[in-house]
């Protein structure tokens, strides 16, 4: 007879190559039945007419299931995500936790304009209605989604990732940037760790940008001393990029030694103007980009200037130590 307390790891379709890094990662670590750790199997059925129904190939009856799924493109993905918590809940999982690395409709964060929707909060109350008992994600829009879902949330930082890459860079003159005035906090946050664990803290600069409509960049104007620098910014999100690459433009103008990027979540979508984000960096002043695996870009593989990093140890880490019911705050930095 199976024990009740069992680890099973299941992923949607999106998100399987990052879902196999991570039980990779799992079997490496101290785990009751690291044995049994694997993929499970979960089958996606589709209809003719674009409806879909998952189906679970094993029993999942009083297990811990994890079911791993980033929302990017995110109709289809979120709503993969919803009948697969359903599926568990009704298979008599004993908790289902959901593993978003990145969790979409998070820039509607807040009423921006009247009548307007906050689809963040009706993500998380989805979600919850669907039955997560708790969800694990990296690097929210805005802090205060946390406190959207009444159920417990684990938040990663990339942060963890990109501070040990900007030291190994050992840029000479190093300023941190933020592309936008609401990122100032993350910038900061960089600053003031990067302070802790060289003992020299990089000096800020800020980018304040106007916008004629979503996802189109008007002005920009950089804040700081630009002139020598070896400017790194630091962001949650590449969508068409158009400010990233705007700013990097303005900061080489105004003398910057370098530009590169580290930003956690990369849509790379396409503008208004069919340009494609990826098409757009490798044409622009920036020296190099990071970004995470958060969302799957098998394309970039080998590309010039954007460099992939992976959030596969740490969710793994993460996840172990919420199935042992161990602490899971030395996962973590300080929040910015």
């Amino acid at each position: 007879m199976q024990h009740e307390h069992r680890m099973m790891v299941f992923c949607c379709d999106a998100s399987r190559a990052f879902a196999q890094k991570v039980v990779s990662r799992l079997k490496k670590l101290d785990i009751d039945d690291e044995d049994k750790v694997r993929l499970g199997g979960l089958e996606i059925k589709h209809f003719s007419d674009g409806e879909f129904q998952p189906y679970y190939h094993d029993s999942v009856r009083g297990a811990t299931v994890f079911i791993i799924q980033s929302t990017f493109a995110p109709t289809e993905n979120l709503m993969e995500l919803l009948l697969c918590i359903d599926a568990a809940k009704r298979a008599s999982a004993s908790k289902v936790i959901v593993v978003t690395p990145y969790f979409g409709w998070a820039r509607q964060d807040r009423k921006d304009k009247p009548r307007t929707s906050i689809g963040a909060k009706l993500v998380a109350n989805l979600i919850r209605a669907a039955g997560a008992d708790r969800i694990m994600t990296c690097d929210l829009h805005a802090d205060q989604i946390q406190g959207f879902f009444d159920i417990p949330v684990d938040h990663l930082m990339a942060s963890n990732i990109f501070l040990q890459k900007i030291q190994d860079l050992h840029l000479p003159n190093l300023s941190i940037a933020s592309p936008d005035i609401g990122g100032a906090k993350r910038a900061n946050f960089y600053a003031t760790t990067l302070k802790k664990l060289t003992g020299e803290e990089p000096p800020i600069i800020i980018c304040h940008k106007t916008r004629i409509k979503q996802n189109e960049v008007s002005t920009l104007r950089v804040i700081g001393d630009v002139e020598g620098r070896d400017v790194v910014m630091v962001d949650d999100i590449i969508d068409t990029a158009g400010t990233l690459c705007k700013a990097a433009s303005e900061l080489k103008k105004m003398g910057a030694a370098s530009v590169r990027a580290c930003v956690t979540h990369a849509l790379l979508s396409m503008d208004t103007k069919g340009v494609y984000a990826k098409d757009k960096i490798a044409a622009s002043e920036i020296d190099e980009v990071y970004v995470t695996d958060t969302i799957p870009h098998p394309e970039l593989s080998g590309d010039p200037k954007i460099r992939v990093v992976s959030m596969t140890d740490l969710f793994a880490l993460m996840m172990r130590n919420v199935y042992m019911y161990e602490p899971i705050s030395p996962v973590f930095h300080q929040d910015y």
